[in-house]
């Protein structure tokens, strides 16, 4: 198929949202469990760019979650943990409890790291949050940050996403054009003197916004989340429309070299599609058919070497599990040449957030 059979073919999203959460944690394991699949290619190397962990009122997603996910057979070599309001402090200035999550990240890496000396490398980056809404002011924070996650901590992120629609059930959105406002900026140029990246958090309609940022702040790293952020619930249900909005502003991102791309975020209930609803998980075949117009457009556009696949894990588990999640990443690229697998499953991720590069197994 094209693409415009494939998205004719899916005709309108019309899953009505109701949260990125429709399983909770402890029933999702058991239902993503219900399909597993040898996993393709098992010796290319991945880094995991993007994943959470916590233990909170949201439920327990710790090690031995992370671990039963990450024993699908793939070869997982590292991991980056990326801020979801885990472990914050409960007392102080509200600007410094994000570092309570540097901290609990840090401690879990640790941990992991004498529980398991031969690997995988659980949250060897960490991707933190600070409110760069603060300027200059939020020098003290990133300081602070920096002192807690030691060479763990390799970027921030403070997400944008804003939509009228209902993307928005249940939660509270940043402020419209949060990437042009000046305060935000004042702190945002405070990243790059300190070698963190920037991972960007928005959707495909506030791209411009991006691009702007990218524009004005050329020696800054940043990396756009969840492929651009495409969305699949009201109104952005014309699924043809919104991936010609969405390739289109992309491309403008694209023309930035200091900006790379996750490829993942398309299991978030965001995307509208109703896997979630099904009794059983889709198989990666089925997986690979829906996302394959928005991984070939990342990797067309950027090219292997700006992008990363990501799982965004336990989130992107409402979809899949993690080892069909994979397997459906493996299948669109099948054909792809040795070197541009390196580069989409480790080599991008283990550049832009200076990780350890992984040993390749010559077959």
């Amino acid at each position: 198929m094209n693409t415009n059979e494939v998205m004719q073919s899916f005709g309108t999203a019309g899953v009505a949202f109701k949260g990125t959460t429709h399983r909770p944690i402890a029933e999702l394991a058991k239902w993503a469990d219900l399909l597993r699949e040898d996993a393709l290619e098992p010796d290319l190397p991945i880094i995991d760019p993007h994943h959470h962990v916590w233990d909170d009122e949201r439920g327990r997603y710790m090690s031995s979650e992370l671990l039963h996910d990450l024993s699908s057979g793939h070869r997982i070599e590292s991991t980056v943990f990326v801020q979801f309001k885990s472990g914050y402090r409960k007392d102080g200035p509200a600007s410094m409890k994000p570092i309570g999550e540097v901290e609990f990240a840090r401690s879990f890496a640790d941990t992991c790291g004498i529980q398991m000396p031969n690997g995988p490398r659980l949250c060897d980056g960490i991707i933190a949050h600070a409110d760069l809404t603060l300027g200059d002011e939020v020098q003290a924070v990133l300081d602070a940050m920096a002192a807690a996650g030691g060479e763990r901590l390799k970027g921030i992120r403070h997400g944008a996403t804003w939509d009228s629609g209902s993307a928005g059930y249940g939660r509270t959105f940043a402020k419209p054009h949060l990437l042009s406002d000046t305060a935000f900026r004042r702190g945002f140029a405070r990243l790059a003197p300190m070698g963190l990246t920037f991972d960007a958090w928005l959707f495909y309609p506030q791209l411009p916004d991006l691009v702007s940022l990218l524009r004005d702040y050329p020696d800054s790293t940043v990396v756009m989340d969840h492929a651009g952020g495409v969305l699949g619930v009201d109104p952005h249900t014309d699924r043809a429309a919104v991936f010609s909005a969405w390739r289109e502003n992309l491309q403008q991102v694209a023309s930035y070299p200091n900006v790379t791309v996750k490829i993942g975020g398309l299991g978030m209930l965001y995307a509208g599609w109703d896997f979630h609803l099904r009794d059983t998980p889709p198989s990666s075949e089925e997986l690979a058919t829906r996302w394959r117009p928005y991984v070939e457009t990342c990797i067309d556009l950027f090219g292997p070497e700006r992008c990363m696949f990501e799982s965004n894990f336990p989130v992107d588990k409402q979809t899949c599990g993690y080892g069909v999640l994979w397997n459906a990443f493996k299948r669109i690229t099948e054909r792809f040449s040795p070197a541009e697998k390196l580069a989409l499953y480790s080599g991008t991720a283990a550049h832009v957030y200076r990780l350890e590069q992984p040993i390749v197994t010559q077959s």
